[in-house]
């Protein structure tokens, strides 16, 4: 079984690829980055929805970053409530779960598998790549042993879901985001423009799910009543949208993705608009070599149905 690390800013969706993460690979730890919600409530949602998926190995949580790479004094990066429910779980307030973190710091954990582990250990970074910069500058020798990294951020000449310009992964933290892309590490990136137009779950998918009538298909439906209507009210999308399952999916099973391209991707750090904006050179204008493998087709179908089997699995 492939072996990976996870880092996420758990919230929503997160959960949800976590859950679909548990079920395809085995998990060597989770690492928590800033991002969607208060920092110690994502660092809880991780270790309730490990709870609720029940893996049959220990997996352990490790808190890493709270703020991006360049924050300074009491700066704060936005977080995104509005999205996820106060307690970033759709307003579910779930028990706190048995499972605490670990006491190593998320960096240091990744450091150390990856060195222990040199080329078998695929990291999944679906949350502002903080954490992972970070590792890569504290030891960079871990870049070569580093076989995939699959990102989801950023988006392929599309509109962006925090600003006009920018996905919020990458526009949290624009700078750890460039430091990931130049490393020289094969990745893969799914934009939100690929959860735009294949991940929504509308009406009739939510009904499907629910019929289910298991334990994954209540906490789905659970953590996703806030989204679905800041959704309807604010991107103008009917259902609830899931980018980081997709990336997880596709992670698990490549046929998912129908059509990619590798393009020289960078990200804007400087500009006033365009923070976090990813350019994506498509007609390599830029002339660089091409760094990133980008995601531009889904089998639709073929995600719901790897969703509705994690959630079916989760009794």
């Amino acid at each position: 079984m492939r072996r990976v690390i996870i880092d996420t800013d758990t919230a929503g969706d997160d959960t949800i690829a976590l859950l679909t993460t548990l079920h395809h690979f085995k998990v060597e730890g989770v690492t928590i980055t800033g991002g969607n919600v208060d920092f110690d409530q994502e660092v809880e949602n991780a270790l309730y929805t490990i709870q609720v998926a029940n893996p049959a190995t220990y997996v352990p949580v490790y808190k890493g970053l709270e703020r991006p790479l360049h924050a300074t004094g009491a700066q704060q990066h936005r977080t995104v409530e509005d999205v996820h429910g106060k307690d970033g779980m759709g307003g579910a307030f779930f028990d706190q779960a048995e499972q605490r973190p670990e006491t190593t710091h998320a960096i240091d954990f990744i450091i150390d598998m990856v060195k222990q582990n040199p080329g078998e250990i695929e990291l999944l970074a679906i949350a502002p790549l903080t954490n992972m910069a970070m590792a890569m500058k504290k030891d960079p020798s871990i870049c070569k042993d580093i076989p995939h990294i699959y990102i989801m951020g950023g988006t392929n000449n599309a509109l962006g879901n925090i600003t006009a310009a920018a996905e919020y992964n990458f526009w949290v933290d624009p700078e750890a985001a460039n430091i990931v892309l130049q490393s020289g590490v094969p990745i893969t990136m799914v934009g939100w423009d690929m959860c735009v137009d294949y991940s929504i779950m509308d009406d009739n998918d939510h009904h499907d799910i629910n019929k289910l009538g298991t334990k994954g298909s209540q906490f789905f439906m659970d953590i996703n009543q806030v989204v679905m209507k800041f959704n309807k009210e604010v991107h103008r999308l009917q259902g609830t949208t899931h980018p980081d399952t997709l990336l997880a999916a596709i992670a698990a099973d490549e046929s998912i993705m129908t059509e990619s391209h590798d393009y020289y991707v960078e990200v804007e750090t400087q500009g006033k608009l365009t923070r976090g904006y990813s350019l994506v050179d498509i007609n390599n204008r830029s002339g660089n070599k091409p760094n990133v493998r980008v995601c531009e087709a889904v089998d639709r179908k073929k995600f719901k149905a790897t969703l509705i089997n994690v959630l079916k699995a989760i009794n």
